[in-house]
């Protein structure tokens, strides 16, 4: 069967959403997979933009922002981002959403804020320090993070953006490890899920390191772990996860109209 990495991971993506939650999605793979899911399999999915698009579903192929006429021509309705940053995901009401990294590590923190010189301490001696490469920031992500009940990462499983530990968190997953989320106060329940174009990854349920559970048809255990930058685990029943079906290609596609994010 025919079908692109970028693809396959939306289609994994999608594959956790349930019907009726409440969920935010991002502009790009996160909008892909979750209108997928609501065509696919869960019709009574609700969502919603950072910027307060409500109930609506894209119209003409993937919006390239998240107000624009693709994704607000038939909205239920059209609000702003503090209603639904700070009212709808601060109060917990959300049960899923997606976010993607530019750099992620074992706990799921997220960075997308800067890239440093290998070594470099963006705080060194209390002062911030400019990075080398300037990314886009967290946008909703951080609020995302922070309040979600559960949130899902989207990742291209390259070596350079799975590291050990990231430089800068500019979203929190699991801090730490452990039980570091609880401390520090954090409504939401935290990253349930890595999704990469090479396969799945979740966190143990004591310690919040993110082991490999699952791979591709295409991919194997072994390419999973020569591109992640830290010694990456693998549970016991690891396995290979279903490919997309006929139908799941052509409700992936039917919202891709314009065949935008299908990328080899």
């Amino acid at each position: 069967m025919d079908y692109t990495r970028q693809e396959m991971m939306a289609i994994a993506t999608g594959r956790e959403f349930k019907d009726g939650e409440l969920a935010i999605f991002g502009v790009g793979l996160s909008m892909l997979a979750g209108f997928f899911a609501q065509r696919n399999h869960a019709p009574n999915l609700m969502a919603f933009t950072e910027g307060g698009v409500y109930g609506s579903t894209p119209v003409g192929g993937l919006p390239w922002g998240i107000e624009d006429n693709r994704i607000s021509a038939n909205a239920v309705s059209f609000t702003n981002a503090i209603d639904a940053l700070g009212f709808l995901v601060a109060s917990g009401r959300v049960d899923n959403a997606v976010i993607g990294a530019a750099e992620t590590d074992k706990y799921g923190n997220v960075n997308t804020t800067g890239i440093w010189a290998e070594g470099t301490d963006p705080w060194k001696v209390g002062k911030y320090t400019l990075p080398r490469v300037r990314l886009n920031g967290s946008g909703g992500a951080n609020e995302i993070a922070t309040g979600a009940k559960q949130y899902l990462l989207m990742v291209t499983h390259e070596k350079k953006r799975f590291n050990e530990k990231v430089s800068y968190i500019s979203s929190p997953g699991y801090l730490d490890g452990g039980n570091a989320r609880e401390k520090y106060g954090f409504p939401g329940g935290g990253p349930s899920a890595m999704i990469t174009t090479l396969g799945i990854l979740r966190p143990d349920p004591v310690t919040k390191e993110f082991i490999l559970t699952g791979y591709y048809p295409f991919s194997s255990i072994e390419e999973v772990k020569e591109n992640t930058g830290w010694d990456l685990k693998v549970a016991p029943d690891v396995q290979v996860i279903p490919e997309p079906t006929e139908k799941e290609l052509e409700n992936l596609r039917a919202v891709d109209v314009t065949g935008s994010l299908r990328k080899k």
